[in-house]
């Protein structure tokens, strides 16, 4: 299969999980999802980020967000690995962790990059949203832990300009101001879209509080 793309309906797959078998789509139901990869078990980054992702579990839930991670070992050597993240960072693992021993996800994903490693999965990140479309990818480096923060950061701003007619700046955080999207012109429907007004530093860019808060 050849490189995903922004838009692309994201492959649904069926795989072992340290929660029992999963079928990625249904699994979804009327979520979003975070499905991100890791090189490989009982590495130091990884168990940092599964530790931290683990903390962050009422974050993705008041967002409707079901995370799944994924690595190249078999489901006994996940279980092994959650004890130790669960120690380690003083948390309970509490998503599926994807047992991709044949690399059936890692290939439909195109998590192996050859030139960085011939066997280990990069560190993907894919958000999917609930049409099952990828809205995002991120491919970080093996040597390199992802932010978290960011990746909600990123759900916020796509759930926000999904149901209203802005874009988000540069840095946004949730709350800040936002910007009305070129393509909207009419003056009457921007009154009612958003009745706070806004700001035209240019004509096409007109800044405006953010309209759900």
């Amino acid at each position: 299969m050849g490189q995903l793309r922004l838009g692309d309906e994201a492959p649904d797959f069926e795989q072992k999980s340290s929660v029992g078998p999963i079928r990625f789509h249904e699994y979804l139901g009327n979520s979003w999802g975070v499905l991100f990869s890791h090189p490989a078990d009982f590495t130091p980054v990884c168990t940092t980020e599964l530790g931290y992702t683990a903390k962050l579990a009422d974050e993705f839930a008041k967002r409707n967000v079901k995370v799944l991670a994924l690595s190249v070992d078999a489901v006994d050597s996940h279980n092994k690995w959650i004890d130790d993240i669960n120690d380690t960072q003083g948390t309970k693992v509490n998503f599926p962790i994807i047992a991709d021993d044949d690399r059936k996800v890692a290939e439909l994903y195109d998590m192996i990059h050859p030139n960085a490693s011939a066997t280990a999965t990069v560190r993907s990140v894919f958000i999917v949203d609930p049409a099952k479309k990828v809205r995002l990818i991120i491919t970080y480096p093996a040597s390199t832990g992802r932010n978290f923060n960011e990746i909600l950061r990123v759900i916020d701003s796509l759930q926000l300009t999904d149901s209203h007619s802005v874009a988000t700046p540069v840095n946004w955080e949730d709350g800040d101001d936002v910007i009305i999207v070129p393509s909207l012109k009419d003056e009457e429907v921007i009154k009612q879209k958003f009745p706070k007004g806004y700001k035209a530093v240019r004509p096409y860019l007109r800044i405006t509080p953010q309209p759900n808060k």
